[in-house]
């Protein structure tokens, strides 16, 4: 069994999105024949969801880590919900961590399980430094690279970030 975690950008542009799909997709078809593929995804827009739903179209088992008790209240928009809440629904374990706000020590909790978890982290990711915030990708790579989790980078020729976004 392989239990992949990722982390990647929430703000990701609409162009983007096949691209990446893609890129994961012939990431997990590697793991698939090994047996069991486990993803664990936070489940935010973009990179996470992405990941999520390449990992059930590989036939493998999801585990959804939520930040916060209030997260789909207070960071799910009307636009993501229904995403969110089908990969709630399709998930084979839903964590909800002891935390009541989302913000960013909830995503640094949220990392941290990640990363334990993880045999591999996959980040969709522009490489770009820290925010200096906690808790965004680049603060994820750096928790898995410090704990000796592999890590892959997907960050495909054309993807980018929407513009003026301030997303992890």
């Amino acid at each position: 069994m392989t239990t992949i975690a990722v982390t990647g950008h929430t703000d990701l542009t609409e162009d983007s999105v096949p691209l990446i799909r893609a890129a994961l997709d012939d990431l997990l078809a590697r793991y698939v024949s090994d047996g069991d593929l486990v993803g664990v995804s936070c489940l935010a827009a973009g990179a996470d969801c992405l990941f999520a739903e390449a990992v059930l179209a590989a036939g493998g088992r999801l585990v959804a880590v939520i930040p916060s008790r209030d997260y789909r209240r207070a960071k799910v928009g009307p636009a993501h919900a229904p995403v969110f809440d089908h990969l709630v629904d399709s998930a084979a374990e839903v964590l909800v961590l002891p935390r009541d706000k989302a913000d960013h020590q909830a995503y640094e909790a949220a990392n941290a399980v990640l990363v334990e978890r993880a045999d591999r982290l996959v980040a969709v990711w522009n490489g770009g430094p820290p925010s200096g915030r906690g808790g965004g990708t680049a603060d994820a790579v750096l928790d898995a690279r410090a704990a000796g989790v592999p890590v892959e980078v997907v960050w495909p020729t054309g993807a980018g970030r929407v513009s003026g976004a301030r997303g992890l």
